[in-house]
């Protein structure tokens, strides 16, 4: 390393001063393109694919803020199916009926009309159509939610409060 080192320090004490000059700046331009190419440009592609998701996201939460007073309005006017069951039947049926069985992992009743559910593996939008069903024929609402991305597209880990309103 040393004898590879002297040798490339001689060839550069052998340039004129000159060509010197040249040798430096085209190394300080080589060493600010590596930087620009290793740091720079991955850490602006991040930001900018993180913003797109971000005004993605916030799209989404407009659309559904418009939409919500016409879903309320459509679970105000659906009578409440299932009013007979208990909340950890209705909800253990009516997601196998969904195809949501195999993703349901844990009921924990939270008080007398409500109860945390844990699904784990489960489609996005079978979860979505789930939950509006449970909305319109039965009057159970979301109380709290936590939907988690899994590696697989489409699939999702969630955490639900869900809660039967008072008939």
């Amino acid at each position: 390393m040393n004898d590879l080192k002297q040798r490339l320090y001689a060839r550069f004490a052998a340039l004129a001063p000159r060509d010197r000059i040249i040798a430096l700046a085209g190394a300080a331009l080589l060493i600010v393109l590596v930087f620009y190419l290793a740091v720079l440009l991955p850490l602006h592609k991040s930001i900018d694919t993180r913003a797109a998701g971000v005004a993605r996201k916030q799209a989404d939460l407009a659309w559904m803020r418009s939409v919500s007073g016409d879903l309320q309005a459509l679970g105000a006017l659906q009578p409440a199916g299932g009013a007979t069951e208990s909340l950890v039947v209705l909800i253990d049926r009516s997601a196998h009926e969904s195809g949501l069985g195999d993703a349901l992992t844990g009921q924990t009743p939270n008080g007398n009309s409500s109860i945390r559910v844990r699904l784990e593996g489960a489609g996005f939008d079978s979860l979505v159509q789930w939950l509006g069903k449970m909305q319109q024929q039965y009057g159970v609402a979301v109380e709290s939610a936590a939907i988690d991305r899994t590696g697989k597209p489409g699939v999702v880990n969630a955490s639900l409060v869900l809660n039967r309103a008072a008939a």
